[in-house]
This record gives structure tokens, C-alpha cells and sequence, in this order.
């Protein structure tokens, strides 16, 4: 027998027929029409090669072989009903899922330490996992299922075949050691050009910061140039180059660090944080809680 040549919807019929074992009955209870249920009735014997249901005194009796269909089909039936037609239900209390995040250095920070609790109070079985990869392989990632989401400023994911919501927004201030011996409350222009920096080109490309700079013909004195943005808070708190950074960055390194922070002396562009996901991922449950619980710990752009 070659399965492509059922029609599942017979053994909907025969499944009726075993309950009710008579045609007018089980036909009004699947509602067919009496002549569609014979027909489908007769392509289940042809497709068997068996009598099925034998007409007797009682009704419509099965036959053994019917019989011995029986746990099967309703078994298939009961899956189709329960697994396929129905929608799965997140339970966050109960689920063991790893969520696997595209998140850059800052995000780690930003948002993991919060994120962590929460899921530890709500769900203390799932997972996290974070990736940090060039921002032009985050598109691929979340189209082939590798990430489920990505958090950061990532341009190349404002196109099709991905959703997004708004998180925060940044500005960019000049991070420096508290004792600086130039710098007091604010940082001129000439101060600004005259001083030795750090920069950060994550993925080796430039920040936003940096590519505003050269669109403004604006050069500076980079005495280093690092990979990670965590890479800046020894060096900034034990040396007197300056380091322009993400506000919210900023002020996680005054927390933990020997660092103080001032306003640019230009103003400079804001960085819009999203999160960010494919389509094939939209209507899943367990996706959309994450999704719900990430927005409503971080958004402040209402």
C-alpha cells in the first residue's frame, strides 16, 4: 500500500463507523451527506481489501480486521487532533527550551543580568544562550533557526522577512578616568580633537560613532583600536585616553569602574536598540512569551 493514496478523511469515516456502527448516524455525525458516506465507506474497503462493516441484525458490525484497526486509527486520529490541529501550549513554569540570542558585548550587559533573574522567578528550566558573530551573518542565523532573536543595533536586519521592536535609545558620551588631568565637567572641541583615544570596531567594522565622525571629516589620535567594548574599562580607568561609548554602556563602566563620563562636544547620532526576529518564528508560543518578557523588562520608547 502506498500511504499517499489515503485520503486521512477516511479514517474519519471509519472512526465514525466504529462508534455509531450505522451509516445514516455516522454520517450526520461527521456531517456528510448519506451518498458521500457510502462512497468513502467503499474506498475504505477497496483500500483495506476488506468488509469493514458487515451489515447484521445489531447494525453495522466491524470485522476483525476493522477491529484490530481500531486503536491504531483512533490513535492517528487523536495525535492529528492534539499535536497538528490544536496549538501547542508554553508553559513557562514546566519548559526546558534554550533560547539562543545574537547579542554584542554591550547587550550582554545591558540586558542579560535582568533578563537571567526574570526567567529565574518564571521559568527556571530554560536556558539562554548567546552568540556574537559580524552583523551580517545575524540575518542568516535567524533565517536558518541557529538564533531565535538578536538584541542590539543591527542595521541589516531592517528588511523583509523580519519583525522587530523598538528597546531603547542612546546617546554617546565620552567615558574617562576620574582623575583625568584635562578633562573637568565637559570636554571642549579642541580637547576633543587634541586627546588620545580608544575605539572599539566590533566585528572589525565601525561603530556608528565612527562612521558619523568620517561623514563629518572629523580624525583623532587612536592610540588603540579593540575588538570588544568589556576590553575598555582597564584600559580607559588606568590611562588618559578617552573613549566615546553608548550612554547606557557608560554608566555600567562608572559602576564597576575607576571611570566618569561627559557629554560629547558635537552633537552625535542616537542609537536604537530593537530586538529583532525571523518571520518563521512569529507565531510560535514559546517565542512570542520570550519576546513578551524581553519587551516588557527593557522598552522605554513609549
Amino acid at each position: 500500500m502506498d500511504i499517499r493514496s489515503l485520503d486521512l478523511n477516511l479514517l474519519v469515516v471509519f472512526d465514525a463507523m466504529l462508534h455509531h456502527q450505522n451509516v445514516t448516524k455516522a454520517a450526520e455525525a461527521i456531517k456528510l451527506s448519506q451518498p458521500a458516506m457510502s462512497a468513502a465507506i467503499s474506498r475504505l474497503r477497496s483500500w483495506f481489501d476488506d468488509p469493514l462493516f458487515v451489515r447484521t441484525k445489531a447494525g453495522m458490525e466491524p470485522t476483525p480486521k476493522a477491529k484490530a484497526l481500531s486503536p491504531s486509527v483512533r490513535l492517528v486520529l487523536q495525535t492529528i487532533r492534539s499535536d497538528i490541529l490544536l496549538p501547542k501550549k508554553f508553559t513557562p513554569s514546566n519548559s526546558d527550551r534554550t533560547f539562543t540570542l545574537v547579542t554584542p558585548d554591550i547587550a550582554e550587559v545591558n540586558f542579560l543580568p535582568r533578563l537571567i533573574s526574570e526567567l529565574g522567578q518564571q521559568s527556571p528550566s530554560i536556558n539562554l544562550k548567546t552568540l556574537a558573530m559580524p552583523r551580517e551573518s545575524a540575518a542568516e542565523s535567524l533565517a536558518s533557526g541557529e538564533a531565535d532573536m538578536a538584541i542590539g543595533y543591527f542595521p541589516d536586519l531592517h528588511k523583509a522577512g523580519f519583525f522587530q521592536q523598538k528597546l531603547i535609545t542612546s546617546s554617546h558620551v565620552c567615558l574617562l578616568r576620574k582623575k583625568h588631568p584635562d578633562v573637568a565637567d565637559k570636554i571642549s572641541s579642541t580637547q576633543f580633537m587634541q586627546a588620545s583615544h580608544a575605539v572599539v570596531k566590533p566585528d572589525g567594522r565601525e561603530h556608528l560613532f565612527e562612521q558619523f565622525l568620517q561623514s563629518k571629516g572629523i580624525q583623532r589620535r587612536v592610540v588603540v583600536e579593540l575588538s570588544h567594548f568589556m576590553s575598555l574599562l582597564p584600559i580607559i580607568e588606568t590611562s588618559n585616553l578617552i573613549a566615546t561609548v553608548p550612554k547606557d554602556l557608560a554608566e555600567f563602566f562608572v559602576q564597576h569602574g575607576d571611570v566618569r563620563y561627559v557629554p560629547t562636544p558635537m552633537k552625535s547620532p542616537v542609537i536604537e536598540v530593537h530586538l529583532f526576529w525571523h518571520q518563521r518564528f512569529q507565531k510560535d508560543p514559546a517565542h512570542i512569551w520570550l519576546r513578551q518578557v524581553i519587551h516588557r523588562l527593557f522598552n522605554t520608547s513609549h
